[in-house]
Protein backbone atom coordinates (compact mmCIF):
# COMPACT_ATOMS: atom_id res chain seq x y z
CA UNK A 1 0.00 0.00 0.00
CA UNK A 2 3.14 1.91 0.59
CA UNK A 3 4.35 1.91 -2.65
CA UNK A 4 1.30 2.97 -4.35
CA UNK A 5 0.96 5.76 -2.01
CA UNK A 6 4.65 6.85 -3.54
CA UNK A 7 3.55 6.35 -6.90
CA UNK A 8 0.80 8.48 -6.31
CA UNK A 9 2.65 11.28 -4.15
CA UNK A 10 5.39 10.98 -6.98
CA UNK A 11 2.63 11.92 -9.47
CA UNK A 12 1.12 14.69 -7.96
CA UNK A 13 4.49 16.16 -7.19
CA UNK A 14 5.48 16.12 -11.31
CA UNK A 15 2.06 17.24 -12.63
CA UNK A 16 2.90 20.86 -10.25
CA UNK A 17 6.56 21.01 -12.55
CA UNK A 18 4.94 19.56 -15.89
CA UNK A 19 2.06 22.36 -15.77
CA UNK A 20 4.54 25.15 -14.33
CA UNK A 21 6.91 24.62 -17.88
CA UNK A 22 4.21 24.69 -19.91
CA UNK A 23 2.50 27.82 -18.62
CA UNK A 24 6.10 29.55 -18.88
CA UNK A 25 6.85 28.33 -22.55
CA UNK A 26 3.53 29.42 -23.59
CA UNK A 27 3.70 32.54 -21.69
CA UNK A 28 7.25 33.48 -22.08
CA UNK A 29 6.57 37.19 -22.09
CA UNK A 30 5.21 37.20 -19.36
CA UNK A 31 7.46 34.74 -17.27
CA UNK A 32 10.69 37.13 -18.41
CA UNK A 33 8.99 40.27 -17.07
CA UNK A 34 8.35 38.53 -13.77
CA UNK A 35 11.79 37.10 -13.71
CA UNK A 36 13.37 40.62 -14.52
CA UNK A 37 10.94 42.25 -12.01
CA UNK A 38 13.00 39.71 -9.33
CA UNK A 39 16.05 41.23 -10.33
CA UNK A 40 17.39 38.29 -12.24
CA UNK A 41 18.99 38.31 -15.78
CA UNK A 42 15.93 38.55 -18.86
CA UNK A 43 15.65 35.67 -21.01
CA UNK A 44 15.58 32.65 -18.42
CA UNK A 45 11.77 31.94 -19.60
CA UNK A 46 12.39 29.12 -21.87
CA UNK A 47 14.93 27.30 -20.10
CA UNK A 48 13.44 27.14 -16.49
CA UNK A 49 10.08 26.13 -18.79
CA UNK A 50 12.26 23.80 -20.26
CA UNK A 51 13.73 22.48 -16.84
CA UNK A 52 10.52 22.41 -15.00
CA UNK A 53 8.72 20.81 -17.96
CA UNK A 54 11.33 17.81 -18.57
CA UNK A 55 12.16 17.28 -14.54
CA UNK A 56 8.31 16.92 -13.60
CA UNK A 57 8.60 13.92 -16.67
CA UNK A 58 11.16 12.50 -15.55
CA UNK A 59 9.85 12.41 -11.96
CA UNK A 60 6.60 10.93 -13.34
CA UNK A 61 8.43 8.35 -14.61
CA UNK A 62 11.23 7.57 -12.61
CA UNK A 63 14.14 8.69 -14.66
CA UNK A 64 17.21 10.16 -12.51
CA UNK A 65 14.59 10.54 -9.41
CA UNK A 66 16.61 11.32 -6.78
CA UNK A 67 18.62 13.84 -9.55
CA UNK A 68 15.74 15.72 -10.56
CA UNK A 69 14.29 15.77 -6.75
CA UNK A 70 17.17 17.38 -5.38
CA UNK A 71 17.88 19.65 -8.49
CA UNK A 72 13.84 20.67 -7.96
CA UNK A 73 14.25 21.03 -4.43
CA UNK A 74 16.74 23.14 -4.72
CA UNK A 75 15.17 25.30 -7.38
CA UNK A 76 12.09 25.16 -5.64
CA UNK A 77 13.67 26.99 -2.28
CA UNK A 78 15.31 29.46 -4.69
CA UNK A 79 11.93 30.66 -5.56
CA UNK A 80 11.31 31.52 -2.47
CA UNK A 81 14.80 33.44 -1.82
CA UNK A 82 14.24 35.12 -5.14
CA UNK A 83 10.08 35.63 -5.57
CA UNK A 84 8.55 35.17 -1.94
CA UNK A 85 10.80 36.92 0.83
CA UNK A 86 7.83 39.32 1.42
CA UNK A 87 6.81 37.03 4.56
CA UNK A 88 4.74 40.24 5.89
CA UNK A 89 2.72 39.52 2.90
CA UNK A 90 -0.06 36.77 3.38
CA UNK A 91 -0.39 35.94 -0.04
CA UNK A 92 3.75 35.98 -0.15
CA UNK A 93 4.18 33.91 3.22
CA UNK A 94 1.34 31.47 1.87
CA UNK A 95 3.06 30.56 -1.55
CA UNK A 96 6.20 30.49 0.41
CA UNK A 97 5.13 28.14 2.72
CA UNK A 98 3.70 25.91 -0.06
CA UNK A 99 6.98 25.88 -1.49
CA UNK A 100 8.80 24.71 1.12
CA UNK A 101 6.47 21.60 1.27
CA UNK A 102 6.73 20.98 -2.30
CA UNK A 103 10.80 20.96 -1.54
CA UNK A 104 9.83 18.46 1.31
CA UNK A 105 7.86 16.33 -0.47
CA UNK A 106 11.21 16.33 -3.32
CA UNK A 107 13.61 15.62 -0.48
CA UNK A 108 11.20 13.00 0.62
CA UNK A 109 11.33 11.84 -3.08
CA UNK A 110 15.36 12.16 -3.32
CA UNK A 111 15.83 9.83 -0.19
CA UNK A 112 13.01 6.99 -1.49
CA UNK A 113 14.28 7.64 -4.86
CA UNK A 114 14.36 3.75 -6.05
CA UNK A 115 10.48 2.95 -5.51
CA UNK A 116 8.56 0.89 -7.32
CA UNK A 117 7.14 1.12 -10.50
CA UNK A 118 9.93 3.62 -11.80
CA UNK A 119 12.54 3.22 -14.60
CA UNK A 120 14.49 3.56 -11.88
CA UNK A 121 13.78 0.97 -10.27
CA UNK A 122 13.59 -1.03 -13.66
CA UNK A 123 17.05 -0.55 -14.15
CA UNK A 124 18.38 -1.75 -10.83
CA UNK A 125 16.48 -5.12 -10.47
CA UNK A 126 18.40 -5.60 -14.46
CA UNK A 127 21.65 -4.85 -12.97
CA UNK A 128 20.90 -6.82 -9.62
CA UNK A 129 19.75 -9.87 -12.17
CA UNK A 130 22.98 -9.26 -14.35
CA UNK A 131 25.20 -9.10 -10.96
CA UNK A 132 23.63 -12.43 -9.76
CA UNK A 133 24.11 -14.32 -13.35
CA UNK A 134 27.66 -13.16 -13.38
CA UNK A 135 28.59 -13.99 -9.82
CA UNK A 136 26.87 -17.85 -10.41
CA UNK A 137 29.30 -18.17 -13.87
CA UNK A 138 32.24 -17.05 -11.92
CA UNK A 139 31.33 -19.28 -9.25
CA UNK A 140 30.84 -22.26 -11.80
CA UNK A 141 34.12 -21.50 -13.60
CA UNK A 142 35.73 -21.64 -10.55
CA UNK A 143 34.68 -25.12 -9.64
CA UNK A 144 35.24 -26.38 -13.38
CA UNK A 145 38.88 -24.73 -13.08
CA UNK A 146 39.13 -26.58 -9.50
CA UNK A 147 37.71 -30.06 -10.84
CA UNK A 148 40.46 -29.94 -13.76
CA UNK A 149 42.88 -29.06 -11.62
CA UNK A 150 41.99 -31.76 -8.77
CA UNK A 151 42.11 -34.64 -12.26
CA UNK A 152 45.07 -33.48 -13.36
CA UNK A 153 47.03 -33.70 -9.76
CA UNK A 154 45.70 -37.31 -9.71
CA UNK A 155 46.50 -38.41 -13.25
CA UNK A 156 50.02 -36.87 -12.79
CA UNK A 157 51.21 -40.53 -12.48
CA UNK A 158 49.13 -41.75 -15.47
CA UNK A 159 50.64 -41.31 -18.67
CA UNK A 160 49.88 -38.24 -21.22
CA UNK A 161 47.42 -39.28 -24.05
CA UNK A 162 46.94 -36.96 -26.62
CA UNK A 163 43.81 -35.27 -26.56
CA UNK A 164 41.34 -37.12 -29.12
CA UNK A 165 39.62 -34.27 -31.94
CA UNK A 166 36.70 -34.99 -33.81
CA UNK A 167 37.96 -36.23 -37.50
CA UNK A 168 36.89 -32.97 -39.24
CA UNK A 169 39.49 -30.92 -37.15
CA UNK A 170 42.64 -32.95 -37.82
Amino acid sequence: MSMIAVFIGRLFIAVIFVVSGINKLIHVADTNAMISAAGLPGGLAVPTGLFELAAGVCIALGIATRLFAILLAAFVLLTILFFHREFTDPVQAMAAMKNLAIAGGLLCLFGYGHTRWSYDALRQRRRDELARHQAEARATDAELRAARAEGRAEAACAPVLPEKRPFWRR
